[in-house]
């Protein structure tokens, strides 16, 4: 079930013009993934989707410079076989510094060469976006916002993939960039904002276009290719980049909870036992 929220927000992500002084009400919507809470794990069906759409849609602009092509192999991830993996690097190019006697030049990409970085200078990197942006900014910060309401970076950015709308009728037509509801760093037009300064409409304008339409995406599983399951898809994906070894990190805490546990229950009657006589005095045969 989708629960959509409105807070006060300050800036985000920087894709376009400055904000105006005034505070920015932006929507923000709770989705669900399969990765998240305590015993989340990603769903590999939806991760192969991902990066289908990073492919055929992000990469043209944005990179993933601390992600390495032989992680789309690995267990947890998008588990693609190894000849993929290769016939899928094989598709970008890497400047190699070795060749052309040392001048170095252009070669296609093998699985232990990385993403390339992003092509645009103002398109920021994608392989750490989910963990840096918060769906709630506040007094109890990013961590206990996602903690207890259950919003971070992934509803961030799927609710800014999803938050195209046509502008409100106080905009000019000529206003640069594009309305987003979700988007609170972006130019905001005079007209919108009342005596008092407070915008009229949520949201403000962003430089990047939609770059999901819906549907234009085909998916060889045949999933619903809308606008709002291809953001969720693009976006399990980019929390998998920047967080590969979340199933393993959760594993381990839950491992090391458990046993933690048993010590806490063996100390307790450890502790009880040589405490015992002198308490109670020894013990009647």
């Amino acid at each position: 079930m989708l629960k959509q929220v409105t807070l006060a927000a300050v800036a985000a992500l920087g894709l376009a013009a400055p904000a105006t002084a005034a505070e920015t009400e932006v929507h923000i919507t709770d989705y669900d993934f399969p990765f998240e809470g305590p015993f989340g794990s990603f769903d590999q069906m939806q991760l192969q989707r991902g990066l289908q759409i990073y492919t055929e849609v992000c990469a043209a602009c944005h990179g993933l410079q601390y992600v390495a092509f032989r992680n789309l192999h690995d267990e947890g991830g998008p588990g693609l076989p190894e000849d993929q993996v290769r016939a899928y690097a094989a598709q970008f190019e890497v400047f190699d510094e070795a060749l052309a006697d040392g001048d170095g030049d252009w070669r296609p990409a093998t699985p232990n060469d990385k993403f390339p970085k992003s092509a645009m200078a103002e398109a920021p990197d994608l392989s750490l976006m989910a963990k840096s942006r918060a769906g709630f900014h506040g007094p109890y910060g990013t961590g206990l916002n996602q903690l207890f309401k259950g919003m971070g970076g992934p509803e961030y950015i799927t609710s800014l993939l999803a938050g195209y709308e046509e502008a409100p009728e106080c905009a000019p037509e000529d206003f640069p960039g594009y309305y987003n509801v979700a988007f609170n760093a972006g130019g905001f037009p005079e007209e919108c904002i009342d005596e008092e300064g407070h915008h009229k409409a949520p949201g403000s304008w962003i430089a990047m276009p939609p770059p999901l339409l819906g549907d234009d995406v085909v998916y060889a599983d045949g999933h619903p290719a809308t606008v709002v399951e291809t953001s969720k898809d693009v976006t399990a994906f980019l929390m998998w980049t920047a967080e590969p070894k979340l199933e393993a990190r959760k594993q381990a805490g839950f491992t090391a909870v458990l046993f933690l546990g048993i010590l806490a229950v063996l100390l307790y009657l450890t502790n009880k036992r040589i405490w015992y006589r002198a308490k109670y005095g020894k013990p009647e045969e």
